[in-house]
């Protein structure tokens, strides 16, 4: 049931301006004055009353309230359909939908509820108006629009023609992907556009390679001297840039013999203690003595790359081969690889590595070397003491049916085993 009514005008109380209280709007002879539109009241398809502000026309608001009331009704008797939560928010800008996005992220969007990461959380953004351009994303229901799948699958397929990697184009279908996710979840949209929008084959195009024993002992006895404790400390902790970069001072433990990691900045957003070698932890306390707790344990350069591709040809190590590349995250590869070598079981190379699963560890980063795989097949070999001079259970087969043959006169064709016919 629909129906009108009047209310009238307010302002704060004039005489106690600081509790806000609000007083009617007298005229010259005291009485109240009425608001210049008239309200109005239904009952929505769910039973609950509402209120609404109709127009100046007694007449018209009460059309515009019998209207509504009317799209209620049918509604719940099914001739309608019932709105949708995500139609509400359909005509809000996309930029103030990506804000509120990236806000929450940068709050707690992270793994266990921590914030991303700065460079994430630029990312996340950059990528967002990325596609907001190339799709002229104007409000969150553009997104809804039809043909979007299409549209962003074509920016795709230019990006692609660019010469992207896989796993570049991967990154950018996640941007949006991501959001959309978080869109429906958050009763924004009422399904993900982009569900259908497959992913990419994100296997690298080159790989790394683990450095062996020897081209580890070549590249720290001739490197420069003010990058050997980098070195070092990435060979022998699996640590990435970023997380010695993160290290200071005071993160180092001499009692435990080794390093405290804050899960502020390691990658798997948890805190752990990384043991360290006794000659790498001295060493470590040398070049940190005297200095404030507080500052950076090593110089880790921009560019770390860069600076071991110099070293690596001093040592006389290939940068490509066979077996991959070696760049800075090599050295964390040749660190499982040694954890794996010295005999440690799963679980300890998983620990020692950070990882929280034995696939990341065996199969992502794990490499098996050829001169251990051909000692191995040697080994199997030297295993069987296989004689050729013995004679096979075959051969007295074969010379049973030669003397049944003779016997009966027939004789063995040179093109098989069929009988030839007797002269």
């Amino acid at each position: 049931m629909a129906y009108i009514f009047r209310t009238y005008q307010m302002k704060i109380d004039p005489s106690d301006p600081e509790k806000k209280r609000r007083v009617y709007v007298l005229d010259s002879k005291g009485r109240k004055i009425p608001h210049p539109r008239w309200r109005f009241s239904y009952t929505d398809f769910a039973g609950r009353r509402k209120i609404g502000t109709g127009m100046a026309s007694e007449a018209r608001t009460a059309i515009m309230a019998v209207q509504l009331q009317s799209v209620q009704d049918q509604i719940k008797m099914g001739i309608r359909p019932a709105p949708r939560c995500a139609d509400q928010h359909a005509s809000r800008p996309f930029a103030d939908v990506c804000a509120e996005y990236l806000a929450e992220g940068k709050a707690h969007g992270g793994r266990g509820g921590r914030p991303w990461g700065e460079g994430h959380a630029r990312m996340r953004e950059w990528l967002l108006n990325f596609w907001a351009k190339n799709l002229n994303l104007q409000t969150l229901g553009d997104l809804s629009a039809a043909g979007i799948l299409v549209r962003a699958e074509k920016v795709l397929q230019v990006k692609q023609q660019e010469g992207c990697a896989p796993k570049t184009q991967g990154n950018y279908r996640e941007g949006l992907f991501a959001f959309c996710i978080w869109a429906v979840e958050r009763g924004y949209l009422e399904k993900n556009p982009l569900e259908h929008l497959k992913g990419y084959d994100s296997t690298p195009r080159t790989i790394r390679r683990a450095m062996t024993g020897a081209e580890v002992k070549a590249l720290l006895e001739t490197c420069r001297p003010e990058w050997r404790l980098l070195y070092e400390t990435a060979i022998f902790t699996g640590l990435r840039r970023k997380e010695i970069a993160s290290l200071e001072v005071s993160h180092l433990d001499l009692d435990g013999g080794g390093l405290h990691l804050d899960a502020a900045w390691t990658k798997n957003r948890r805190a752990g203690f990384q043991p360290l070698p006794s000659g790498l932890l001295k060493r470590l306390a040398d070049a940190a003595q005297g200095r404030d707790p507080s500052a950076p344990l090593l110089h880790v350069p921009n560019w770390p790359a860069i600076v071991l591709r110099v070293d690596l040809k001093r040592a006389g190590i290939p940068e490509k081969g066979p077996g991959g590349k070696v760049d800075f995250h090599s050295l964390r590869t040749t660190y499982v690889n040694l954890v794996l070598d010295s005999g440690a079981s799963v679980k300890e190379a998983m620990d020692l590595a950070r990882h929280l699963s034995p696939n990341m560890t065996m199969n992502v980063y794990g490499r098996s070397r050829w001169d251990r795989k051909a000692g191995i097949v040697e080994q199997i070999g030297n295993s069987i003491n296989f004689e050729p001079e013995s004679i096979t259970q075959a051969q007295p087969k074969m010379a049973v049916l030669g003397m049944a043959m003779e016997s009966s006169g027939l004789r063995v064709s040179p093109a098989g085993f069929e009988p030839a016919l007797p002269d």
